[in-house]
């Protein structure tokens, strides 16, 4: 639940009630009526106007802000992966995690006999 006078950013316009998305304003009141669907008063200075608007609608500024810095954050890194041509930061940037490209060898912790070496021949080559 979101503080009075807390500043918030509309992001979205469910109602579709001609909001100003994007627009930052001030929450100032909960609106409290149960047979209403909206959920929060928010004050727009740059409209000079007050606005109903639901839970979905608004977003604290803070988390705005994180997410922008973020996407910022990613863009770099990918750009300077591509300029340094380094593939595995730019797997781990755009997957998010590391990308295994190197095969994984079977290490026998004791030697195969020559039977078992050719029936394991045998059977791969029989798929």
């Amino acid at each position: 639940m979101l503080h009075l006078g807390e500043k918030i950013v509309i992001v979205a316009d469910v109602f579709e009630q001609n909001l100003p998305v994007g627009e930052y304003g001030y929450l100032i009141a909960y609106d409290r009526n149960p047979d209403n669907a909206f959920d929060y008063i928010v004050r727009i200075p740059q409209a000079n106007r007050n606005f109903f608007v639901t839970e979905k609608d608004i977003e604290p500024e803070v988390n705005v802000l994180r997410f922008e810095a973020e996407q910022v954050e990613r863009a770099a890194l990918i750009d300077y992966a591509l300029a340094t041509h380094n593939e595995k930061l730019f797997y781990q940037v755009m997957n998010g995690e590391e990308e295994t490209s190197e095969p994984e060898i079977e290490a026998a912790a004791e030697p195969m006999s020559q039977a078992e070496f050719i029936k394991r021949i045998n059977l791969r080559a029989w798929i």
